[in-house]
């Protein structure tokens, strides 16, 4: 096939497993016949290289690498032989339904990886599929007026309430306190205050568009344990008996909008994989720029060739002025140079995978959900492979399969707020099954996570995904509740002085790898 320009240039490199500076490319491209060029140049490259840079060119045409100001791509650190990463659709392991930690498969000489077939990936592009539901960019409509913080929590309830209406008899609060003592009632609202009596009993206070009404949860009650779940202004419904004065119920049954039990998770009709990773975190000094390197040296080899999707779950960059004495941290001062620093790092990814991304609370974006993606200037910076920008939380549908991307703030509040056993650090996971359960990524208004009014919840989830995933608590974990796939990515970051402030010793370096025709999972370790 005859190489008329860039574009086909850069297919045919990623067809035989090669990524390539852009200065490279058009110095090939540039030339009076670019497909010998190119075989002269594929023949004269080292062993071991992974990436085809300007002054391979240069060496075959024979002149002096032309100057790019500067701007040329950060070279790719060949990976040595003796740098064990882990391997291996082979050895992928499913998903546990109770969680799964950091695991390492067996390990190989990744430098000699590469030279297995070069075949890369041979997947026709026409068979991939690619949707994004739930992109909120540009269609920020809040204020910060009274009026939008009544909406958004009218279209909270009207949307999960929907779900469980149909599972109670439910009646408005104002025309439960007309009926009679002794009467069943049910009710869904809103959680709008939960507090305990002096006898060890629970009082859980809903509210809805009408009004409020207490319910009161007895200890002895089989289901009293699930009061320690509830966050304020939750979706809930309750069923329960009216006390002789009709001034409070007694609970019987508490529902929750959750996965249905019946949810079967659609896959992929080939052997198509996704990796799902977090909180790359360049301009940090502790960015680990080695293992990002074996990494992406890894997507070219063989082992990596049916990986064909790459989602970021945010914070792409360190950012600047997130935390007390950042500034003492970074490496890269300069917000806008982080972003082009990070795209150098995107240019080593293979330019034939496709890349989906949403911004998490250290970008350069508002810190209020849902966060819009990255406006027009920041998205030009971050222009390789043309990757997808969208807001989160986004939801990307790929070959059929449903991911949920959130960033995961409010993570942080779940696991304050919870007990130990249903929510920690140490299994990511199970926090995230509480937000399934609630079918919302950040019920709690008024808390650490910094929520923006708009006319609708854009951050309830209407349809049950197939895969949850989020990053933020630099912790991995995956597991599965109702068959949804529940996967917290880890981070690239080493320890910083303020992780270590805070007692977190982060998850860095993985890459949890997932075949989206069966939903297994295989972690990949590059630290």
């Amino acid at each position: 096939m005859p190489l008329e320009g860039p574009a086909r240039i850069v297919s045919e490199l990623t067809s035989r497993g090669y990524n390539a500076e852009r200065e490279a490319v058009t110095r090939i491209a540039s030339t009076e016949d670019p497909a010998a060029t190119l075989e002269r140049v594929l023949e004269g490259l080292p062993d071991d290289a992974l990436v085809v840079r300007a002054d391979h060119v240069e060496s075959v045409l024979g002149t002096e690498p032309a100057s790019d100001g500067g701007q040329t791509a950060e070279r790719t650190s060949a990976p040595t032989d003796d740098t064990p990463i882990s391997t291996g659709p082979e050895n992928a392991l499913s998903s546990p339904v109770d969680g799964g930690t950091p695991v390492e498969t067996k390990g190989v000489e990744a430098g000699r990886e590469s030279t297995d077939d070069g075949s890369g990936r041979s997947a026709d592009p026409l068979e991939r599929s690619l949707e994004i539901v739930g992109d909120m960019t540009g269609e920020s409509t809040g204020t910060g007026e009274y009026g939008d913080f009544v909406s958004v929590f009218r279209d909270r309830l009207e949307r999960l309430g929907s779900k469980l209406r149909g599972r109670v008899n439910h009646r408005p609060a104002t025309a439960i306190q007309s009926m009679p003592g002794g009467s069943e009632a049910a009710m869904v609202g809103l959680v709008n205050d939960v507090r305990s009596t002096a006898s060890g009993h629970w009082l859980i206070e809903l509210e809805d568009a009408t009004g409020t009404f207490p319910w009161l949860v007895m200890k002895d009650r089989e289901y009293a344990d699930l009061v320690d779940e509830l966050l304020y202004d939750e979706v809930l419904a309750m069923e329960g008996t009216l006390a002789d004065d009709s001034g409070i119920a007694f609970v019987d049954a508490m529902y929750f909008p959750d996965v249905p039990r019946t949810h079967e998770p659609s896959t992929a009709d080939r052997h198509v994989q996704a990796a799902l990773i977090s909180d790359v975190h360049v301009g940090s000094q502790e960015f680990m720029s080695a293992a990002w390197n074996r990494f992406a040296d890894w997507l070219h080899t063989p082992h990596a060739q049916h990986v064909e999707y790459l989602l970021i779950a945010g914070d792409m960059v360190e950012g600047v002025g997130v935390y007390p004495n950042q500034d003492e941290e970074l490496d890269i001062i300069d917000i806008y140079e982080q972003y082009e620093v990070f795209n150098e790092r995107l240019k080593q990814v293979p330019g034939d995978i496709e890349i989906v991304m949403i911004p998490g609370n250290h970008d350069a974006v508002r810190l209020a959900e849902p966060q819009p993606g990255f406006d027009d200037e920041l998205r030009e910076i971050m222009s390789a492979h043309d990757a997808r920008i969208v807001s989160n939380p986004s939801t990307v549908t790929i070959e059929g399969v449903s991911v949920l991307m959130y960033h995961g703030v409010s993570l942080d509040e779940v696991i304050a707020e919870l007990p130990e056993k249903k929510a920690s650090y140490d299994d990511p996971h199970r926090a995230m099954y509480q937000l399934l359960k609630k079918r919302h990524v950040a019920p709690q208004f008024g808390g650490h996570t910094r929520l923006a009014p708009e006319e609708k919840d854009y951050l309830i989830m209407e349809e049950v995904p197939d895969i949850f995933h989020t990053g933020h608590v630099h912790k991995l974990g995956f597991g599965k509740y109702h068959d949804v796939l529940a996967i917290n990515s880890g981070c690239w970051q080493a320890q910083t002085d303020f992780q270590k402030s805070v007692n977190i010793q982060p998850d860095a370096g993985y890459a949890p790898i997932v075949d989206l025709d069966s939903l297994d999972v295989t972690v990949q370790k590059f630290s």
